[in-house]
């Protein structure tokens, strides 16, 4: 790039002259960027419409050229309460009766609540004791003796030890839940000696016998016991492993645990065996149903020996201890006289998917009416137009928009001189005619005119038309603009401009569905065979295009290229004459230099 001097010597604005001198090549490069995004917004509303042509074609007009789309049915029962109905395509019409005997249930297992009563068996662990073992003195008329017990000790075995430490009447009262102590005549104190022995004393209600009372002394009434999902099978008393047997449909799976096993690792394994299980640790019982209804997935537990059947008693899920189990059933219903079962509540019968929902009363029969849907085939129709419409009015207004001649996109430096509101207004101007009078606009149009203009020739050798049925265009000259192509239905509520006139469409769809089917059936094939013509793969279009997107793409590289060569002769030029204008500085600076040294040599 020369160096630019700008009048140093001169007193000249050169960047001023210099960019006047390229002002005609920098509007070739204005111009080529202009048109590049004019073409990049004319393949952007070519994209829009092309998407709206691609939803008509595979939608509404690709599912009407099918008759078996005009096969639709409707069903209608006497009481929904104790039954729904899905309609599949292969109902026929008919009115059926039915009588629900019995829903299908899943199997429902109710656990015992389990027992919150502590035994002389109890261990001070299942009391909640778990430290150390504890110390305790026992002192009777000043004889003072010490016992030790442990999470292991059992309440029969801590009686015992207070009784051979001179308590000659304790014992424990399983009704009332608590220890009573009794010396006689002797006075007698229970303390604590270490931590663990206060802790022990306070656990089984006895910390008021820690000093000295006259007999006898009631302890307090033990907390109830309250497990959780983290209560392990050892608080329960479980010491050693169990094998629990749980078989759904005719398939078992054995679940082992052990003393460390909690209650919701239990809940885990249960529903890793088929079955669905909770436990409620509000109501301290277990849940267990089938994860589905029907015989076929009823279920059974039970413990693989002895002792496992002893855990499930403990567990509250034996019979003896209080478990209620709600066997599965299967659904049972009689249509038309025939009988049915099903492990579910849904029955697929003769096209009908039939969902039970109630048992039906004793004399009661629900009836079920099956008959061609008339209001499914008229809105399939009205679908279809309404789509159409919204294409073709969207077309005419792309094609009948105002010019916008003396309108180009705006560069950057003229977008600067103006505002916002000015640019999007400008840049709408350009945008709205993008399309205008575009031939192949017109000629997508048009195609699609003609062939709904044209009509269907029916089997019968008859000719028949939109008009046929009450469907046509609004009169031309009060039509609002660019909506005169679009087509109306007579008698629709929708449509103020129609919903008048008698509903002509409806009444032959009721009356002869055979001549509805096959005209718009028909008609819709001629249109989507013209779409599918049109938007054929070309050399200048892709496959299911409507227009020239490669050709288009090819253009806008071109115009890449274009500007970048532009741009390089511009500034090419550009520094030619910063060049030359610098050049004309050195000299006029060496003119300058010299002139100075004649004068100083004259004396001047």
């Amino acid at each position: 790039m020369a160096m630019r001097l700008n009048g140093l010597m001169s007193g000249m604005d050169t960047e001023s002259i210099v960019a006047q001198m390229v002002q005609a090549k920098k509007l070739k490069v204005d111009n080529a960027v202009k048109a590049q995004k004019k073409l990049e917004w004319k393949r952007d509303a070519w994209k829009t419409l092309n998407s709206k042509v691609i939803k008509l074609f595979d939608g509404a007009l690709g599912n009407m050229r099918f008759e078996s789309s005009f096969i639709k049915k409707t069903t209608k029962v006497s009481n929904s309460n104790v039954v729904s109905v899905i309609t599949g395509e292969g109902a026929m019409n008919s009115v059926q009766t039915l009588k629900v005997s019995q829903l299908a249930k899943s199997a429902y297992l109710t656990g015992g609540k389990l027992d919150t009563a502590y035994t002389k068996d109890t261990t001070m662990g299942q009391l909640g004791f778990e430290g150390e073992s504890g110390r305790i003195s026992v002192n009777v008329d000043g004889q003072r003796k010490e016992i030790s017990i442990d999470s292991n000790t059992t309440v029969d075995q801590f009686v015992q030890q207070l009784k051979d430490a001179g308590v000659d009447n304790a014992s424990f009262d399983a009704q009332k839940q608590q220890f009573v102590l009794d010396a006689g005549n002797k006075s007698f104190s229970v303390s604590g000696m270490d931590i663990s022995g206060v802790t022990m004393l306070s656990k089984l209600g006895l910390d008021e016998a820690a000093t000295p009372q006259s007999s006898p002394l009631k302890g307090t009434a033990l907390p109830s016991k309250h497990y959780t999902g983290d209560t392990n099978l050892w608080t329960l008393g479980i010491d050693g492993d169990r094998t629990i047997k749980v078989k759904v449909g005719g398939e078992e799976k054995e679940i082992k645990v052990n003393s460390a096993t909690t209650i919701q690792g239990l809940v885990t394994q249960l529903n890793d065996a088929g079955v669905t299980a909770s436990f409620d640790a509000a109501n301290q019982r277990f849940y267990i149903a089938s994860k589905e209804s029907g015989t076929d997935n009823d279920f059974s537990i039970e413990g693989a020996d002895e002792a496992s059947n002893a855990l499930l008693a403990t567990l509250g899920l034996t019979q003896e201890s209080g478990a209620v189990k709600d066997e599965a059933v299967d659904a049972k219903i009689t249509l038309n006289g025939v009988e049915y079962e099903s492990s579910k509540n849904t029955f697929e019968i003769n096209g009908l998917t039939l969902t039970v929902n109630a048992v039906t009363a004793e004399n009661e029969t629900v009836t079920i009416t099956t008959q061609d849907d008339t209001d499914g085939i008229y809105d399939m129709i009205k679908n279809f137009l309404k789509e159409y419409n919204e294409l073709i009015n969207e077309m005419d207004k792309l094609y009948n928009a105002d010019s916008a001649k003396g309108y180009e996109p705006l560069t950057n430096e003229e977008k600067a001189s103006m505002n916002d509101a000015d640019v999007e207004e400008w840049d709408k101007k350009v945008k709205d005619a993008l399309l205008r009078k575009d031939d192949t606009l017109g000629g997508l149009a048009s195609a699609m005119k003609e062939i709904m203009l044209s009509g269907v020739t029916m089997s019968n050798g008859s000719k028949m038309y939109l008009s046929n049925f009450g469907i046509e265009t609004l009169n031309y000259f009060t039509a609002p603009e660019n909506e005169k192509n679009a087509y109306h239905i007579d008698g629709d509520s929708d449509d103020s401009n129609t919903s008048g006139n008698a509903d002509k469409l409806r009444s032959m769809i009721a009356n002869d569905p055979d001549t509805v089917v096959e005209f718009f059936s028909s008609l819709s094939k001629n249109l989507y065979s013209k779409m599918q013509d049109m938007m054929a793969p070309t050399e200048y279009s892709s496959a299911f295009t409507v227009y020239e997107d490669k050709k288009m793409k090819e253009e806008y590289d071109g115009y890449t290229s274009k500007i970048k060569d532009l741009e390089k002769k511009l500034a090419d030029y550009e520094d030619k004459w910063y060049a030359k204008f610098a050049a004309m500085e050195t000299a006029m600076a060496k003119l300058q230099k010299g002139a100075s040294a004649v004068t100083s040599l004259l004396g001047g």
